[in-house]
């Protein structure tokens, strides 16, 4: 949205005042490959979206902070003293969380605030709106009190709002993603140190198409807990063998099938083996950019979906229609679900000359297979959290 549009709205909903409006904007995320390996201590290749959420800023003088969205009708004023006191279960939570973070770090309010967000992120598709919002939050709150911006110390705040407040056990890679991203690039990022590096995604006649299966799935309410748990015990099988591994994404194809045997536990060897081989095809993806070899690419976003569905088993009905549908189009080099799963979004590389097709009958074959109409979203690469100046 841009900023005259969004300040209008803003004052429409929240009225006049002698403060300034400020906006700021955080994208949301797609993950290209590398699924479930941000807790596993691996590498990860997201990239930020050209659209997310927009977040309007006063300063009010009554010690208040108001919440508010033109996406979702829950709205709450809360005093300074009370914030994060109690949670509510609605959405204010992950902003509320990031404010008790920085208040954890010695960044307290000096005053109230009225904040009023615009999602263009569809709620529960895997595109990360809920880090969106703490990042956007982070950045604006940092902003109008003059402190440091460190697009870093953001997602770690932001993912500890996630985890400590909202109660959802996330990764960083979301919120690093979100914080961080870069127009036209990728970010390898390791999630164990957070050493990253920008790796350009440059696709020429191709496209992202992100396919919205529209089947909710809440994250706090899914498997996603119990896919952490399991890794932690496979781990544990791993140290007996090898106590010098601290994370199942640290051990290379190699060194993994030198202690697989130790595994008498299906479940835990299969998810094992979707970390190890996934954080290979990670660098094997950035390898394949690299070299300008889209085919490769492609063939390693289809083997990250056949493994997500059968080792790692956090697939549905719905994405995996969808991926059989998409990959049946003249033009898609690869298809794969993204995000946590159960539900979502899938992401597919098409050739432009193919788009139209591609959402027409995939569209078509899903709702005939599902009975649920997808949405499509063909999009390019945008940059991380900043502050909308200008006309923008």
């Amino acid at each position: 949205m841009k900023k005259q549009e969004m300040e209008q709205l803003f004052i429409s909903r929240c009225g006049e005042s002698g403060e300034a409006v400020k906006i700021f904007n955080a994208p949301g995320r797609v993950n290209l490959i590398g699924e479930h390996i941000d807790y596993n201590g691996g590498y990860v290749l997201p990239a930020a979206l050209e659209f997310g959420t927009t977040l309007a800023v006063r300063k009010r003088n009554d010690g208040k902070v108001t919440f508010a969205s033109t996406n979702l009708p829950y709205t709450a004023e809360i005093a300074l003293g009370e914030l994060g006191k109690s949670k509510t279960g609605e959405w204010v939570d992950y902003p509320v969380g990031v404010i008790v973070e920085l208040a954890k770090k010695g960044v307290n309010l000096t005053s109230g605030y009225d904040l009023f967000f615009h999602g263009e992120i569809p709620n529960g598709a895997g595109l990360s709106s809920s880090a969106s919002i703490e990042v956007v939050t982070a950045f604006a709150l940092l902003s109008m009190e003059g402190q440091p911006t460190d697009k870093v110390e953001i997602a770690v705040l932001s993912q500890k709002a996630e985890n400590l407040y909202v109660g959802v056990n996330s990764g960083i890679m979301d919120q690093f993603a979100v914080s961080n991203g870069a127009q036209d690039h990728a970010i390898l990022l390791m999630c164990d140190t957070l050493e990253y590096k920008l790796v350009p995604f440059k696709t020429g006649a191709y496209k992202l198409v992100i396919g919205n299966t529209n089947k909710r799935r809440g994250l706090v309410d899914s498997k996603y807990n119990e896919r952490r748990e399991q890794c932690d015990a496979a781990l544990r099988i791993v140290q007996e063998e090898a106590p010098e591994v601290q994370y199942l994404a640290h051990l290379t194809p190699e060194r993994f099938a030198a202690v697989k045997g130790k595994f008498t536990d299906e479940i835990l060897l299969n998810r094992a083996t979707h970390v190890v081989e996934e954080n290979d095809r990670v660098l094997k993806s950035v390898d394949a950019l690299s070299a300008g070899d889209l085919a490769a690419f492609g063939q390693l976003m289809n083997a990250s979906h056949d493994s997500l569905r059968d080792l790692y088993e956090v697939s549905c009905l719905e994405l995996d229609v969808m991926v059989e549908e998409a990959r049946k189009i003249e033009g898609t080099l690869g298809a794969r679900m993204t995000g946590a799963g159960f539900g979502g979004c899938t992401i597919s590389l098409v050739h432009e000359d193919s788009v139209e097709r591609f959402v027409r009958e995939v569209g078509a074959a899903y709702q005939e297979r599902t009975g649920l109409e997808a949405d499509f979203y063909v999009c390019g690469v945008g940059n991380g959290v900043h502050e909308v100046k200008g006309e923008n």
